[in-house]
């Protein structure tokens, strides 16, 4: 796996490597060095070292640095000069250039083309409201990108979801890729009323992929007037089976369920590594079945699809043993 270095002024790195995991969960071989004000040059080479010797490899390295010019990014270019036919380094950091990062790595192996691969991420995460106030011409920055303006017709619905984490990296690479959505519309009361987490998911779209957060029942009127989104091909994602019977019960007319991941909490059972459920998820699921919902059990599109009757099945033995 590529090591990733996270380099700044002050505690950008730290806060920002934070942010990266409420999104996408905690990463392996991340490490952050942070300059500070009491700090000199051969102090923040020696961070630098010590940071690259605590990847697991130092083959692949690359380094995502706050400013070109600054000295977190002099400091990592000497380094660099060593190893510049395998390491990279890219500035101006930011949050969609760090998920981007996180989701390239699952499928590339050289920090030089992952570094290609990012730069599109970034520029695309500097936005502004108005829009007006935005005078740079615009450049199609995937071969999604035309589809997002909208068209005649009807939402065309190429994935529901099930995933405690909403929108994260298996999501954000593998069943993006899987499904080729125009839009992510991640459907929760909680999520449309915590400004931060809204935020966080709306910047984690991958380039060309337009994300938003609605409440349940604004999903239902959506459904049921698509004209905002006529033409468009939208993944939706949901964080409880609970969610997904309102929506279905409002309208939503959803055929399958791919359920990828349920967290575990206190008064649930876990029958799998990634699925726990309490009586009424089991008893939403039931009825959801009855509606004709059918359910693709995997986490990512390559794995084989598990037997859903089977896990309800073990869930309810294990919770009728705790009675």
């Amino acid at each position: 796996m590529v090591g990733i270095i996270i380099a700044s002024h002050g505690q950008f790195a730290e806060g920002i490597k934070q942010s990266g995991s409420m999104i996408f969960g905690e990463q392996e071989d991340v490490q952050t060095v942070t300059f500070m004000p009491n700090e000199g040059p051969d102090d923040l080479k020696a961070h630098l070292e010590e940071a690259v010797k605590n990847l697991s490899s130092s083959d692949q390295v690359l380094f995502l640095v706050d400013l070109w010019g600054g000295s977190p990014f002099n400091q990592s270019n000497n380094l660099f000069e060593e190893h510049k036919d395998d390491w990279a380094i890219v500035t101006g950091l930011n949050l969609p250039m760090l998920i981007e990062a996180y989701s390239a790595r699952m499928s590339m192996d050289s920090a030089q083309e992952i570094a290609t691969a990012i730069i599109g991420a970034g520029r695309e995460g500097v936005k502004v409201k108005p829009e007006t106030l935005d005078k740079a011409p615009k450049a199609e920055t995937s071969s999604n990108a035309t589809a997002n303006a909208g068209a005649p017709g009807k939402m065309q619905y190429v994935l529901a979801r099930i995933d405690t984490r909403l929108l994260h990296g298996q999501v954000a690479t593998a069943w993006t890729k899987s499904t080729q959505p125009t839009r992510i519309i991640v459907v929760s009361d909680d999520v449309a009323r915590d400004e931060l987490r809204k935020s966080l998911i709306q910047q984690a779209a991958p380039v060309g992929v337009k994300a938003h957060v609605v409440p349940v029942e604004q999903m239902i009127k959506l459904a049921q007037d698509d004209k905002h989104f006529g033409g468009q091909k939208v993944m939706l994602l949901f964080e409880t089976p609970q969610d997904v019977l309102r929506a279905v019960e409002g309208g939503v007319p959803l055929k399958e369920v791919n359920v990828g991941s349920m967290a575990h909490s206190t008064g649930k059972v876990q029958p799998n590594k990634v699925l726990a459920f309490d009586q009424d998820d089991i008893d939403t699921f039931a009825k959801l079945e009855k509606d004709g919902i059918s359910f693709d059990v995997r986490k990512v599109p390559n794995d084989s699809k598990d037997n859903m009757d089977a896990i309800l099945k073990k869930a309810q033995e294990e919770i009728d043993k705790t009675k």
